[in-house]
């Protein structure tokens, strides 16, 4: 067992027990991983069979099925110089039922060919066997951005400078070494010119293995939709599906100081990490944002005991919905007033929210209630008055994933050993 792993090695679209660990970490030890980018690069890049390129994963001392790791997200540093993103348009020609896992070549037919690339442009990326174009996607609408580490701000650039960033485009991103994917900025799509915006990374893909293969991408209740009744290898049942960790989140929250708390599916928990953003309002409508390349470090530890459907996630206070901040001491001064007032006891109540995902956003606040009303012994009907009064529910990503925020009593954290993580996460 080490104190710290420095994990190199990447999976070519795929989580689960086929894939084998990395390594092992000790409890309350360190990974440190310089990542991948998640989506456009592995959506054109045929060989995958996922659209993204996490970590391989890494074992941790002591986890058992049935436990939970904590995630502390340390540090979080984008490395890319520069990404290209955009909406997709899915090439029909170059996918069986799902362009993100069975692809094939429309030339020569090979199934997840190998790749070549050809000059720059839409249609850059080569069947290696037999020349043709082979990409499953293409731009509707695109752009490629640089960013400035110094001013935290990124640009959208226009044409020329797209196609100037095309020429060094893996060099541009900063791919770590063992990565096999196809740098995106080859494609230079440069719809949208002069935008600036914010850069503030967060990790898209993070968490534990699922005891299923499936395609790292599709961990998740609305992606692991495209699984059930599919005709490749991963496809799952409805009943299967249910076995995923919900890794895939793009919740823009799970940022440096958060904390995640993942459920343990297989021996080990078997953590992997990927599909950094440079940026991303709530909910990814455009479907995909700034994959770059990042170093990362997070520690982990053990809760032993604690059985997890889903993760759950302890933001750092700043990204807590209004209902949900912690209270200042002018504010407990208040309460305490009120309670003598009105002869009241309050409870010490601290927030939490629950990733729930679904097929659509009624089915994952279905599922994030449900989570919620099991693990803390609450009524459905209570969940809904106090995220409704004290807390809030916000959209991960269209079209299935939201996070479910509520404050629950200090007696229900200390049942599940979460007391002490929450009660240092807000003072």
């Amino acid at each position: 067992m080490k104190a710290k792993v420095y994990v190199s090695s990447f999976s070519r679209g795929i989580v689960g027990p086929a894939v084998e660990v990395f390594d092992h970490v000790k409890d309350g030890g360190s990974i440190v991983a310089n990542t991948a980018p998640g989506c456009w690069g592995p959506m054109i890049t045929p060989i995958f069979k996922g659209g993204h390129e996490v970590t391989k994963p890494v074992a941790v001392e002591n986890a058992n099925i049935g436990d939970a790791l904590a995630i502390y997200i340390k540090s979080i540093k984008v490395t890319s110089m520069a990404t290209s993103s955009g909406v997709m348009a899915p090439e029909d020609t170059k996918y069986k039922s799902d362009p993100f896992v069975d692809r094939y070549c429309p030339s020569c037919g090979t199934e997840n060919p190998p790749t070549k690339l050809v000059g720059i442009g839409a249609n850059s990326v080569r069947c290696a066997i037999c020349g043709a174009e082979v990409s499953p996607f293409k731009f509707a609408n695109g752009y490629t951005m640089m960013f400035d580490n110094e001013s935290n701000l990124g640009i959208t650039v226009n044409r020329s400078k797209a196609e100037e960033l095309a020429q060094d485009a893996e060099n541009v991103m900063k791919l770590p070494h063992n990565s096999e994917q196809n740098p995106i900025v080859i494609m230079c799509p440069a719809d949208i010119e002069g935008i600036v915006t914010r850069i503030r990374p967060f990790i898209g893909n993070i968490g534990t293995t699922p005891p299923i293969n499936m395609p790292d991408s599709h961990n998740a209740g609305d992606f692991g939709q495209f699984l059930i009744g599919a005709s490749h290898e991963y496809a799952l049942t409805k009943e299967q599906l249910e076995l995923r960790t919900d890794s895939h989140m793009d919740i823009n929250i799970v940022r440096e100081g958060a904390i995640l708390i993942c459920p343990v599916k297989v021996e080990g928990g078997g953590i992997f990490i990927g599909d950094v953003h440079a940026m991303q309002g709530d909910g990814e409508v455009a479907g995909h944002t700034t994959d770059v390349s990042a170093e990362i470090e997070i520690t982990v530890k053990v809760i032993k005991g604690l059985s997890l459907e889903g993760p759950i996630i302890f933001p750092i206070a700043e990204d807590l919905p209004l209902l949900a901040k912690p209270f200042t001491k002018k504010d407990k001064d208040n309460i305490y007033k009120l309670s003598k007032k009105f002869n009241q006891i309050i409870p010490e109540m601290l927030p939490i929210q629950f990733v729930g995902s679904g097929a659509n956003l009624n089915d994952a606040f279905d599922n994030a209630v449900e989570r919620a009303s099991n693990m803390l012994n609450y009524e459905k009907e209570k969940i809904l008055n106090l995220a409704t009064i004290a807390g809030s529910v916000q959209i991960g990503r269209l079209p299935g994933i939201i996070r479910l925020t509520i404050m629950a009593e200090k007696e229900k954290f200390e049942d599940l050993n979460l007391y002490e993580i929450a009660k240092k996460q807000y003072g």
